[in-house]
């Protein structure tokens, strides 16, 4: 089969390579019919995810027709079409009870990112993101195997495009979720750090979900000029002004009641922050965070769905613990929001396809990366055909 994969930094080429086969009695075999482009997938492209290796396969946003199921496979069949969540989680160990799919103990054999050396197990394994995250093959490609296949894809109606469903797979509820770690609701006022693929799924699930006042951080004027005629965002340009500052003057000097950090570990940071993680000094850039922190009001919540890794200096806890702060993060638990969001998608309340911009078949992947890279031709969203 025909399948994306990864050569080094900034070098995915599409590659023929051996067709995936039924491992686990609770496989399944999928034939992708679309798949995309993930913002954390340039986090791998540019080289900045340790774990990943030459030849293997990306992508973990996709969706397709079962075509060969191993015989412990009870929830689908030969000739579903399913959407499948990026998480891989087997559904009952401690963490899937608690209905933290992120968190299942059983798929990845690694820690994850996880720098403390104490005795912890692991967190889920992820398609196509690294061999810290267990190693597992992605979707980008024209078949692809899921692993337990009982608990993660979520059957389609056939009514419903592919492009209406494919965002199930991670930006929609990665964007749900962040908004309801954030607490808020009608009525409430939200800043949104990112104006991304994720950040654009918060910022409608927080419009459906009431919320009053948005504010959208970003430096791309095509992004934040789509999210305000899209979503009647307030948009703020950082490199025009001081985003924190401007939020908290339009707040009546009390900042918003949460934010969300949708741009992680590669924020903008200074050049003090640059050469730091250059030479491995620092983790991450904390730029972002800090701004989350001083944007927020007393009491607020800063919401974090973006990729971070190891040590932050910089992080200002004391402003944290003045303030009252309190933090939710991490990966989404996706299979836990898949039914509801399919339901909003079927009655309208939400339409995530909006925010595609680019299509391409399979075979112009690595253009897709470099377009969405680079910011070229006003790209927000690229899903690819097999």
């Amino acid at each position: 089969m025909r399948a994306l994969v990864y050569h080094g930094a900034h070098d995915v080429k599409v590659d023929t390579v051996p067709d995936p086969v039924i491992q686990e009695p609770d496989d399944v075999i999928l034939q992708v019919s679309a798949t995309a482009i993930c913002g954390s997938d340039l986090h791998l492209y540019r080289g900045k995810v340790p774990g990943m290796k030459e030849g293997d396969i990306m992508g973990h946003e996709f969706m397709g027709t079962v075509v060969d199921a191993g015989p412990d496979v009870t929830r689908l069949q030969k000739g579903d079409r399913v959407v499948v969540p990026f998480v891989i989680a087997c559904g009952s160990c401690f963490f899937c009870d608690m209905h933290l799919y992120s968190a299942c103990e059983t798929t990845n054999p690694d820690r994850g990112a996880i720098m403390n050396k104490k005795s912890l197990r692991p967190g889920a394994a992820l398609f196509g993101f690294s061999h810290l995250y267990g190693g597992v093959p992605g979707g980008q490609a024209e078949y692809v195997r899921v692993p337990k296949a009982n608990v993660g894809p979520i059957r389609i109606p056939d009514t419903l495009e592919d492009e209406k469903v494919l965002f199930l797979s991670d930006i929609l509820p990665t964007g749900y979720q962040a908004v309801l770690n954030a607490g808020v609701g009608a009525g409430s006022s939200l800043a949104i750090f990112g104006a991304g693929p994720v950040g654009q799924m918060a910022a409608a699930c927080a419009r459906m979900l009431g919320v009053e006042t948005i504010f959208m951080v970003d430096h791309h004027p095509y992004r934040l000029e789509f999210a305000r005629t899209t979503y009647n965002i307030i948009p703020v340009n950082f490199d025009q002004v001081d985003a924190a500052e401007y939020i908290i003057e339009h707040t009546s000097r009390r900042g918003v009641d949460a934010v969300v950090d949708a741009v992680g570990f590669e924020a903008k940071g200074s050049a003090l922050e640059t050469t730091l993680a250059a030479l491995k000094l620092e983790g991450s850039s904390g730029k972002a965070l800090r701004q989350c922190i001083a944007a927020v009001r007393r009491g607020g919540t800063v919401s974090v769905p973006g990729v971070y890794s190891g040590f932050i200096h910089g992080f200002l806890f004391g402003d944290v613990f003045e303030k009252g702060i309190g933090f939710k993060t991490g990966q989404t638990h996706v299979q836990r929001h898949m039914p509801e969001l399919l339901t909003f998608i079927e009655q309208g309340k939400l339409s995530p396809d909006v925010i595609i911009s680019h299509r391409l078949p399979l075979l112009e992947a690595s253009e897709g990366y470099r377009m969405f890279d680079e910011k070229r031709d006003a790209c927000r969203k690229v899903v690819l055909r097999p």
